[in-house]
């Protein structure tokens, strides 16, 4: 037996690591599992090569708690170690990233997870155990098998067992403040949350299964149980294989086995697969976007070949795309280190940017394939595509493939398809293409029923982030302004230079204008005098489209003016001076009865606009009433 102390400098390395990682103790066993997961897939790689001879069999890890005993082991049959490896990989060279650790960041133990960064992981273990014992042998014919055992101090022990198979037995001494480690649900859960897909099967404890009944059976027959090894893994998710040996239902059934409480079909997956100048697979999924959905639950994971590592994928995963759900795997991602470092990371700079420019290319050919699919999908997805055109350059520039434009016809319409359509009749006096849309068909009813009487297409843009997204489209493309249909009478949104005559001389209007803006708040609503169609109604409410878009932008985030979101209601009440109705206004010989018909009518314009409430609306209706009695 030898013994000896690890060469270490900073004093006590134990309960300083312990301290350190205690927010993340539960990653003792994923960084166990790792290595034996290591371990075997170098035994598969020698053996492939040739420098193993014989058969390795079906080599699987497995997990067994002893609660009596306050034991955890965590059982391989890879590569295993000599003595002087154990030396080695166990004394030497984790510790020297042991050291480092220490000296960088003793004095920082609120920073936290960085284990694998610092070749920690299987110094993990006394986060959790106050002892800890190696078995191991090579998988060389003369090698013999050795015991290494600390207990959590500098001082080891190292020494020959009897140990006759190949690999890697770790046995954990649990500590009093880590006894729910001993609960089989804790270590299920474990299981399950990052060594779900591990490479390599993985055993913990074993289950009953149900066998078929054979053809012929009796009626009353009962089927036989066994029981079999519990295995908790996939070891070859969907991720891992080719596109084209998966069909549809494959991508469905694995999206279920990554949400099982998802009861809803995606509506589309993204398979990820390149290997330069990076390392990536993964499947990328759009969700149907419900309004209840919750950002927080179901969102992509992040693994490390195979090993989940975690579903905050900020920095890697560009953010108008975190809506989507799914699996990223890459060995070239930097793990358990800052954010920041991340961020400022070469590697997943461009690993960010591929996945942007793999989703575009996937809503293009789907919109080249299937229009008619792609078009009902629409509104599932119309967010994360949106937002994607406004935060991502790129994504934007690709855009004009496959971003859609639905009127409230429910036609869709691509951006060039859209601006051919409408060009010959809805550009105006200074040759702007004037894209006229609506927010809600039902409120702004009369005004698209006004534009579509003059031939006009109405878009239907219901996003809250519509204000934002025409402001990217009129900066970025040539001779085109957006207006929503209820911001002024169609003439003025579409304003063609075309001379209208009033039924009221000017001296007429001077007399009018005073009296309604007598009769209607000032503070809210500027009054003006129009020549329109004589068959417009007689007061028309809209709010100019510059204030009402800087105050939405104001109130979705970013744009508008510093305060804007403050701003009290402004709106233009735009009177028809060619409408029966404001002559008789003019004409009316008493005030009282004047009075009454300003109020009805500018009352009816609210209405239209939804913009009469609470007591005003009962003062309406009772009026209404008594005007038809």
């Amino acid at each position: 037996m030898a013994t000896g102390n690890i060469n270490v400098t900073a004093e006590n390395i134990f309960p300083i690591i312990k301290k350190f990682l205690y927010s993340d103790h539960e990653i003792f066993l994923r960084e166990l599992i790792s290595n034996a997961t290591d371990a075997t897939l170098k035994l598969k790689h020698l053996s492939t090569l040739g420098e193993i001879k014989g058969d390795i069999g079906s080599p699987i890890i497995e997990i067994k708690v002893d609660k009596d005993k306050k034991e955890i082991r965590i059982i391989d049959q890879g590569i295993g170690m000599t003595g002087e490896e154990v030396e080695k990989y166990i004394n030497q060279v984790a510790f020297s990233g042991a050291e480092e650790f220490v000296e960088k960041y003793k004095d920082k133990v609120e920073d936290s997870g960085i284990i694998g960064h610092f070749g920690l992981g299987f110094y993990s273990s006394f986060m959790v155990a106050s002892k800890v014992e190696i078995f191991t042998k090579s998988f060389a014919d003369d090698a013999k098998a050795v015991r290494w055992e600390c207990d959590g101090s500098p001082k080891y022990t190292l020494e020959e067992t009897d140990k006759t198979e190949r690999g890697t037995e770790i046995v954990l001494h649990i500590d009093d403040d880590s006894l729910e480690f001993l609960e089989e649900s804790r270590i299920t859960q474990l299981l399950n949350k990052y060594n779900k897909f591990m490479p390599i099967p993985i055993k913990f404890g074993t289950k009953e299964k149900t066998l078929p009944l054979p053809e012929g059976a009796a009626e009353d027959a009962k089927p036989e149980k066994i029981t079999v090894d519990n295995i908790v893994n996939n070891p070859t998710p969907a991720w891992t294989k080719n596109p084209t040996d998966l069909k549809d239902e494959d991508y469905k059934e694995f999206y279920r086995e990554l949400y099982p409480m998802q009861f809803e079909d995606p509506l589309f997956n993204i398979h990820l697969n390149v290997d330069y100048p990076f390392n990536l697979t993964g499947i990328l999924y759009f969700p149907k976007i419900s309004k209840n959905v919750d950002p927080t639950k179901d969102r992509i994971q992040l693994y490390q070949n195979q090993v989940f590592v975690t579903d905050n994928v900020e920095g890697i995963v560009p953010d108008f795309l975190q809506m989507l759900r799914g699996v990223i795997d890459s060995p070239d991602i930097p793990l358990n280190v800052s954010r920041s470092y991340l961020q400022a990371d070469g590697a997943v700079k461009k690993i960010s940017s591929y996945i942007t420019r793999k989703v575009a290319d996937k809503l293009v050919s789907l919109f080249k394939n299937d229009r008619k699919a792609f078009e009902e999908k629409w509104n599932d997805i119309k967010i994360i595509i949106e937002y994607g055109m406004l935060s991502e350059e790129k994504f934007f520039e690709k855009s004009d493939k496959f971003a859609l434009y639905p009127t409230v016809n429910k036609e869709y319409f691509i951006f060039d398809e859209l601006i051919e359509k409408i060009k010959p009749i809805q550009t105006d006096k200074d040759d702007k293409v004037v894209i006229l849309y609506a927010s809600d068909e039902k409120t702004q009813h009369s005004y698209i029923d006004a534009a579509k009487e003059k031939g006009y297409e109405v878009l239907l843009l219901d996003s809250p982030i519509v204000s934002h997204l025409i402001q990217k489209l009129e900066s970025s493309k040539e001779n085109i302004h957006f207006a929503r249909v209820d911001a002024d009478h169609i003439d003025n949104l579409i304003n063609k230079n075309e001379d209208k005559i009033s039924k009221l001389s000017d001296e007429e209007k001077e007399t009018l204008k005073p009296i309604i803006e007598n009769a209607i708040p000032k503070e809210t609503y500027t009054v003006q005098l129009e020549a329109l169609d004589s068959n417009a109604n007689p007061f028309i409410i809209t709010q100019p489209e510059f204030m009402r878009r800087m105050k939405e932008m104001q109130a979705t985030g970013g744009g508008g003016f510093m305060g804007m979101g403050n701003f009290p209601e402004m709106y233009n009440l735009v009177v028809n001076t060619n409408n029966e109705l404001i002559g008789e206004i003019l004409n009316t010989k008493t005030e009282k009865k004047q009075e009454r018909l300003i109020k009805q009518a500018f009352d009816l314009a609210r209405l239209s606009q939804n913009l009469l409430k609470g007591e005003e609306l009962t003062n309406f209706i009772k009026r209404s009433f008594q005007m038809i009695k």
